[in-house]
C-alpha cells in the first residue's frame, strides 16, 4: 500500500498553514506545531529541509519564522513530498537503477512504472493552495452513469 510518511504529512500541513497565513508574515515552527499538534522538534527539522530545497524561507530574529518562497498555487504536493522523503517509488524495481534479481523474468515492471508515473503526475497537479478540508463536488456524468447529469457531494 502506498502511504505517505508522517514527515511528509507534517510537511504538507506546514506548507498549507504557511499558505493560509501568508498575509500575516512569517510563522514560527512552534506556532505551526501547536496549531496541528505536531512535535515541534520534528517540524523544525522538516521546515529546515524545506528551506534547504528552496520551498520555504527561514527568517531569523524577533519576527522570524518561515514563509513560502513562491505562491502556493505554484508549489505541488509532489515537490514537498520529494523534498522530505526523496523520490517516490511504489516498488523497489521502479528505481533509478531499476534492477533486481527478477529483472529477466519480471512481467509487471512496466505496468508498475506506469502506476508510479500516474501517482507522481497526480501529486504534481495538486497544489498547496488546493489542499483544504472541503467536500469534493463530482459531476456524475463523468462517472459513466446512465442517469441524467447531477452533482454529488462526497465527504
Amino acid at each position: 500500500m502506498l502511504k505517505l510518511t508522517k514527515k511528509a504529512d507534517y510537511g504538507l500541513m506546514a506548507m498549507k498553514h504557511l499558505a493560509e497565513h501568508v498575509d500575516q508574515g512569517a510563522c514560527s515552527a512552534k506556532d505551526v506545531a501547536e496549531a496541528y499538534g505536531i512535535p515541534q522538534e520534528a517540524l523544525a527539522k522538516i521546515l529546515q529541509r524545506l528551506a534547504k530545497v528552496g520551498l520555504v524561507r527561514s527568517q531569523h530574529g524577533m519576527n522570524g519564522g518561515y514563509t513560502l518562497t513562491r505562491d502556493a498555487r505554484m508549489i505541488s504536493a509532489f515537490e514537498v513530498i520529494k523534498a522530505i522523503d526523496g523520490p517516490l517509488f511504489i516498488t523497489s524495481c521502479v528505481t533509478v537503477r531499476g534492477e533486481c534479481g527478477q529483472s529477466d523474468r519480471c512481467t509487471i515492471r512496466e505496468p508498475l512504472r506506469k502506476v508510479n508515473e500516474s501517482i507522481e503526475q497526480v501529486l504534481k497537479n495538486i497544489k498547496i493552495s488546493q489542499m483544504r478540508e472541503e467536500p469534493e463536488v463530482i459531476h456524475v456524468d463523468k462517472l459513466e452513469t446512465k442517469k441524467p447529469a447531477e452533482f454529488v457531494t462526497i465527504s
